[in-house]
């Protein structure tokens, strides 16, 4: 096929719907996975080169059959996009482990299990692996322990995956997204809350979908050909600093 092939994880809404809209109009293929059939069968009706396929990145069976079925439809494999991802914001002593394991299964679980069924796939066109991982697994916050911890996984996960895939000339790397203006994040932040991010970003703004998108799909393409094992946040610059407060800045 002429055209290369990328597979999107939690594809039916948010930076993964964005990630298969720009893959898609910079002339991929997009093969969107996500649990939730009825959004992703509503996000990929309009979209002429994108197929849908409804699997629970967290099943180990499902994500088997998963890699058959776009392999079968596409022919081949260039990109992996692991962004499917949940989150529940508790407080350690109130975080119990069924809800420690829900986040895990998909977090992290699911990245192990798609990554690796995809290997063999990504050999054949020597092609490259985007975790998203998060602010929240680069510094400690309140209220994520378990969401944090497993974002934490998945950057070092990206690491083991690019010391032991590079011999294949297949190329791993980690987005970590601070924080992005979805439609979760503004109906779940408060004012007071958003005045701490923007006081607390060197930009000043939260980011949008497409910009996490745009740095995605870069280190999916040849242009980033001799990049791997890195971790990129794309974040506004909120990894950088420590207290941001305008009332410290030089106007």
């Amino acid at each position: 096929m002429s055209k290369k092939i990328a597979l999107v994880t939690g594809a039916a809404r948010g930076i993964g719907l964005a990630t298969a809209k720009l893959f898609i109009a910079q002339g991929w293929q997009v093969a969107m996975i996500d649990r939730d059939g009825d959004e992703l069968l509503s996000a990929s009706a309009d979209l002429s080169d994108a197929k849908p396929f409804i699997f629970d990145v967290s099943v180990p069976e499902q994500v088997d059959q998963m890699i058959a079925d776009v392999l079968a439809a596409f022919g081949q494999i260039d990109a992996v996009v692991n962004n499917a991802g949940v989150a529940d914001f508790l407080p350690v002593e109130e975080t119990s482990f069924a809800t420690w394991r829900r986040i895990m299964e998909t977090n992290l679980d699911g990245v192990f299990l798609v990554s690796q069924a995809a290997i063999p796939a990504l050999k054949q066109t020597k092609g490259a692996i985007v975790n998203i991982g998060s602010i929240s697994g680069l510094r400690a916050s309140t209220l994520r322990v378990a969401y944090g911890t497993s974002k934490a996984a998945v950057i070092h996960m990206t690491k083991q995956q690019a010391a032991e895939l590079g011999e294949y000339g297949i190329r791993a790397n980690c987005v970590c997204p601070g924080p992005v203006k979805t439609k979760l994040a503004m109906a779940v932040h408060s004012p007071e809350i958003i005045s701490a991010y923007l006081d607390a970003m060197p930009l000043g703004r939260y980011g949008t979908e497409n910009e996490i998108a745009e740095v995605i799909h870069f280190l999916c393409s040849d242009k980033a050909s001799f990049v791997t094992g890195q971790i990129v946040a794309a974040d506004g610059g909120f990894e950088t600093t420590g207290v941001g407060l305008p009332a410290l800045r030089r106007k």
